[in-house]
């Protein structure tokens, strides 16, 4: 049992230093993800010490008033999308790289069921560029979703963490998350 346990222990260590790992450029998403089964919203809510609560989609109103709120991203900034037939309670995902005026990287939970995933693209497909109309990385496939998912915006922390914070923070948070309120 004990050698079991030290596998484990080793495998979860060589899983954790690749997320944390840099080849010097921005890595094909999929790459660096964390099996945990966490839901979006609390992930979010540990990386980004926001105090928003409940359903995704129901932070953007939450937030008038609280945080600022705008339709440019800014790393460590929160993207809320909008309730759809995928996602009945809508969806946020944390800002970990911009990288275009049209591209950004996420950092999130639960896109792909009881995952984490770090630097996942998206892309803003909306005709104003106005990140109204996004599409999402898929890492099962390896490629960017087909679906357009219509979004709220952005939302920006009081105190906004770096790439590095964010990577770095991303074990502690799916921890917080995992132990609830």
């Amino acid at each position: 049992m004990h050698r079991l346990a030290l596998c484990s222990v080793s495998l979860l260590c060589l899983a954790l230093a690749a997320c944390g790992g840099s080849d010097g450029g921005v890595r094909p998403a999929g790459d660096a993800s964390l099996s945990a089964p966490v839901e979006c919203a609390p992930f979010a809510r540990a990386l980004t010490g926001v105090s928003l609560s409940g359903a995704a989609a129901g932070w953007w109103r939450q937030a008038d008033g609280r945080y600022a709120r705008g339709a440019v991203p800014e790393v460590g900034s929160l993207l809320v999308l909008r309730r759809s037939p995928r996602l009945p309670s809508g969806h946020v995902a944390v800002v970990s790289r911009v990288l275009s005026r049209r591209e950004i990287m996420v950092t999130q939970a639960n896109w792909v069921h009881r995952m984490i995933g770090q630097d996942q693209p998206v892309i803003d497909v909306s005709p104003n560029g106005d990140w109204s109309a996004i599409r999402v990385w898929w890492p099962p496939s390896g490629q960017m979703g087909t679906e357009v998912y219509r979004t709220f915006g952005f939302i920006r922390p009081d105190r906004p963490a770096g790439h590095d914070q964010l990577i770095a923070a991303t074990p502690a948070a799916v921890r917080m998350a995992e132990a609830g309120p």
